[in-house]
């Protein structure tokens, strides 16, 4: 099955061609990081326009790379939410135009469901159930169990800012460039151990998280001026990564899981993979960092599954902007 997806949950826009949920033959990104640098983050009404000139062109050259034409293609998605109302609306409403124009069945697909199916683009085996699913991205930080296809149980989440989200807010707080999460990790390579310490929200007795405190630490030792961009960065990066890890492990642990999948664009964070490795006592799938931030590929092997379970999305069906496992869940029952 030849599914065509499209993703514009925030600032990037992207289509591809994925087959059968596990080969992407396609996967386009046209990135919007320049556009919105001059403002140190992404702006919502900036983005939705920038999507409307690069959809047409972004779909016709997946299309082009993978070798196929409409004729080829057997079924459309495209990215339901969350994400920003404007940015969604774009590219959910032209993969419902493709479907209807073309009469293809359609399938709308949760974003955060989408960076765990990255995992199913790696090439082996198939990842294996029970799998706890760590996802962290700017927007989201999620400690999720996944019993089978569509079966999702949200066991921990942030409390606050997610853990990307506090990546780019302490890389505008050293005056590193937008987008400052790769920053601070490229700041962190020439800095090392110190006798900064900075706090870790365990928050005993959940599997939660929370980087407002840390974030805010942080803020206080910039305007301290004691240490200098490298220390600090080494120092914030190993109490995040710190925590993520060291959560994700015991859950998997307490849990029996046969896996951990870890998804969303943190997921490219070096030293985040390396924790996850040395520490869980089961292996880790990691996709490759291109199918770690947002792209379509993972969106059309989410929907490669569903489909193949006769699932549908119906025309009407409208976006959402709120992160909400429940939906994910629900969608999946009552289709």
């Amino acid at each position: 099955m030849n599914v065509l997806a499209i993703e514009s949950s925030c600032d990037e826009t992207a289509a591809a061609v994925v087959v059968d949920g596990r080969t992407a033959l396609s996967s386009v990104v046209a990135s919007q990081v320049d556009l919105h640098a001059r403002y140190g983050g992404v702006v919502p009404e900036v983005a939705s326009r920038q999507h409307l000139r690069n959809i047409g062109p972004v779909v016709r050259e997946a299309l082009e790379t993978a070798g196929i034409t409409l004729d080829q293609v057997d079924a459309v998605a495209g990215t339901r939410g969350p994400g920003l109302a404007g940015s969604l609306l774009v590219g959910y409403n032209t993969a419902k135009a493709i479907a209807f124009g073309r009469g293809l069945p359609f399938l709308g697909v949760n974003h955060l469901e989408g960076h765990i199916y990255a995992n199913w683009l790696v090439e082996g085996p198939e990842p294996k159930f029970p799998a706890l699913c760590l996802v962290v991205s700017g927007g989201h930080t999620d400690l999720v169990l996944m019993r089978g296809h569509g079966q999702y149980e949200r066991l921990g989440g942030t409390r606050d800012d997610a853990a990307g989200e506090a990546f780019d807010k302490v890389g505008r707080l050293l005056g590193l460039p937008f987008p400052g999460g790769p920053h601070v990790a490229k700041a962190a390579e020439e800095g090392g151990p110190s006798e900064l310490s900075l706090p870790r929200a365990w928050i005993p007795g959940t599997f939660d998280f929370s980087f407002s405190g840390l974030k805010t630490a942080v803020l206080h030792i910039v305007r301290a001026g004691k240490y200098d961009t490298p220390t600090v960065a080494w120092e914030f990066q190993e109490a995040v990564v710190d925590v993520l890890a060291g959560k994700t492990s015991r859950l998997a642990r307490e849990l029996g899981a046969a896996e951990v999948l870890v998804a969303g664009g943190v997921a490219s964070n070096t030293r985040l993979r390396e924790e996850l490795h040395r520490r869980c006592p089961v292996p880790v799938r990691i996709p490759p960092p291109k199918f770690c931030t947002d792209n379509a590929a993972m969106i059309g092997a989410a929907a490669g599954y569903r489909l193949a379970l006769g699932e549908r999305s119906p025309l009407t069906e409208d976006i959402f902007t709120t992160n909400d496992w429940a939906r994910v869940q629900s969608s999946v029952v009552s289709s």
